[in-house]
């Protein structure tokens, strides 16, 4: 198939990614570790952990998993926020020959429940604020062994010395637990596990290029949460296509060490690769921050830094622009500000291109796709209303529903190709059935077009359009131009069951004027939209229903409306 965006790809950037670069992520993490040892790796809380230290305790943690006797290729999961251990643990899992199953912290018992079951974790590294959920589902999980950390575990080390300070300020908030060890069930403290790791030697497993790295769960927003197997040569495939595309840019910090912003969640497949892979491949400093949803901290946070690259989701990028503090800040570091996840509004990226004079780049991919599919080019001036171009090495096929290539310009469902993406579904050759076409391309359940000269725009989800009386209405259409408007801060349109029209359009507004009115965005609406867009419902909240990375969740909306 014709390949028209290779013509359009940045001076610099090649057609096809260094897929052979690494043999596998733990390659790429020890090649890091031995050309960075005296580099800050992590930064969190102001303590910093240099490249070094992590190689250090990761091999001791990695030994102290292998002396309890796993076999290789066992999942292991990970339940923390982004803390320097995540970051140990995570090293330590790849090096040790297993496989990372990365668990959202604040899952209830039944979400934990069937990762834990699906993925057949046999051990598990938890935040002891979150091992009270763990408690509800220990008994019925295949897990053996429990990790326990502590939010102080790393914050009193320094440069490769301990020290006390930086603990004696944290504030605990851990709810009672108590994990039992029936069945032979071990539970270790972290600190004791490094410990004992370091009397211990790692192993060095024979790791190929097609053994299971992470089991990454998605689908929870479409139905029941199924693994996404990433094999170690997708994810290093992935961190080479987009070395391929930042590098020109990133080049502009010189000789200077990046500083990467890694306020997403490190659980996600979006931070896991840019930031924690990505990041050791280049030997950045990941400015870690577990709890973005403090603006305040979050922005006394970046004050104390020059970042280079910030990767974050509309509503993260959103809620920093609106902040007066923020825009106090220098951003003359600041060369790549990423987008992903969701779509980029119009609004939210001309605020934050006002307040940083960093133009947002979005970009698109999935947890099936490890996760960077397109990119817009990083030497955009403004927002483009695109997912950009396919990113080296990866193809992208508009299709219809019998899988044929549509005319180009029409909308069709998104097919990825490439080195990234999964293998399948964790056992669900059905699922992965489903979405794997006989020719190699992953169908991603988004409807988009493709221009003359590749680059790929997103309509939406199929399952989030809305049919008006015959008409197709796409929420992101209705979302970026309300989003427009001055009072509105947030917004939402899902479709509801309409007597006459069959669905009917409702939209959820979060106001940022206080005195925006009901009549006032019905007005705004007849303006912009023709009247089977319009919405026929308004409902002013207080906030939106969120995941945990940020993104609005239309289905949650749809759902209290049934």
């Amino acid at each position: 198939m014709p390949h028209p965006w290779l013509a359009h790809y940045p001076p610099g950037v090649p057609a096809e990614a260094r897929l052979d670069a690494y043999a596998n992520l733990a390659d790429l993490l020890e090649q890091a570790f031995r050309r960075h040892p005296q580099r800050d790796a992590a930064c969190c809380f102001d303590v910093r952990l240099r490249y070094r230290d992590i190689d250090e305790m990761s091999q001791a943690f990695g030994a102290w998993l292998q002396a309890q006797g796993l076999e290789p290729g066992a999942r292991v999961a990970i339940m923390m926020p982004n803390l320097p251990q995540y970051l140990v643990v995570l090293a330590g899992i790849l090096r040790a020959g297993y496989a990372v199953v990365n668990v959202n912290p604040l899952y209830t018992a039944r979400e934990l429940e069937h990762q834990l079951k699906d993925s057949g974790a046999e051990a598990i590294v938890v935040l002891e604020n979150f091992a009270h959920t763990l408690e509800e589902v220990i008994e019925h999980v295949p897990v053996k062994h429990v990790v326990l950390a502590a939010m102080g575990d790393l914050l009193g080390y320094w440069y490769g010395r301990w020290i006390t300070f930086a603990v004696r300020h944290l504030k605990r908030m851990v709810p009672e637990f108590t994990l039992p060890l029936s069945g032979g069930r071990t539970v270790t403290r972290f600190a004791q596990v490094l410990e004992r790791g370091h009397t211990m030697s790692l192993r060095r497993p024979q790791i190929g290029p097609d053994d299971v790295a992470f089991l990454q769960y998605t689908g929870g927003t479409t139905g029941v949460s199924k693994g996404a197997t990433l094999l170690h040569r997708n994810v290093v495939a992935n961190i080479m296509q987009c070395e391929a595309w930042f590098s020109p840019v990133l080049q502009k910090v010189g000789h200077q060490q990046l500083t990467i912003v890694c306020a997403l969640p490190l659980y996600h497949i979006f931070a896991l690769t840019i930031c924690a892979m990505m990041g050791a491949h280049f030997g950045a400093m990941n400015l870690l921050i577990p709890n973005p949803r403090d603006i305040p901290g979050f922005i006394a946070t970046l004050s104390r830094h020059r970042v280079n690259m910030f990767p974050a989701v509309n509503t993260l990028f959103n809620a920093l622009a609106t902040e007066p503090e923020f825009a106090r800040l220098d951003f003359s570091g600041l060369v790549v500000s990423n987008g992903g996840g969701m779509a980029v509004q119009r609004a939210t990226a001309e605020k934050w291109l006002a307040v940083t004079g960093c133009p947002i780049s979005e970009g698109y991919g999935l947890s099936e796709t490890s996760p960077v599919a397109t990119a817009n080019r990083l030497d955009v001036q403004g927002y483009t209303g695109s997912i950009g171009l396919p990113v080296p090495s990866t193809e992208i096929a508009i299709r219809d529903d019998l899988g044929h290539d549509v005319p180009q310009g029409e909308r069709g469902e998104i097919c990825i190709r490439g080195p990234q993406v999964m293998a399948g579904y964790w056992n669900r050759p059905d699922d992965t059935a489903a979405v794997m076409t006989p020719d190699g391309f992953f169908r991603s359940g988004d409807v988009g077009v493709m221009d003359a000269d590749g680059t790929v725009r997103i309509v939406d989800r199929k399952k989030d359009m809305i049919l008006v009386s015959g008409f197709n209405v796409y929420p992101n259409e209705i979302e970026q131009v309300v989003g427009m408007h001055p009072g509105v801060l947030e917004c939402a349109a899902v479709g509801v069951p309409d007597a006459k029209s069959g669905e009917a359009v409702k939209l959820f507004i979060v106001r940022e004027d206080p005195t925006l009115s009901e009549d006032d965005v019905a007005g705004y609406c007849r303006e912009n939209f023709t009247a089977y867009k319009r919405p026929k419902y308004i409902e002013f909240r207080d906030e939106l229903p969120k995941s945990n990375v940020g993104k609005i969740l239309r289905r949650e909306l749809r759902t209290a409306q049934a």
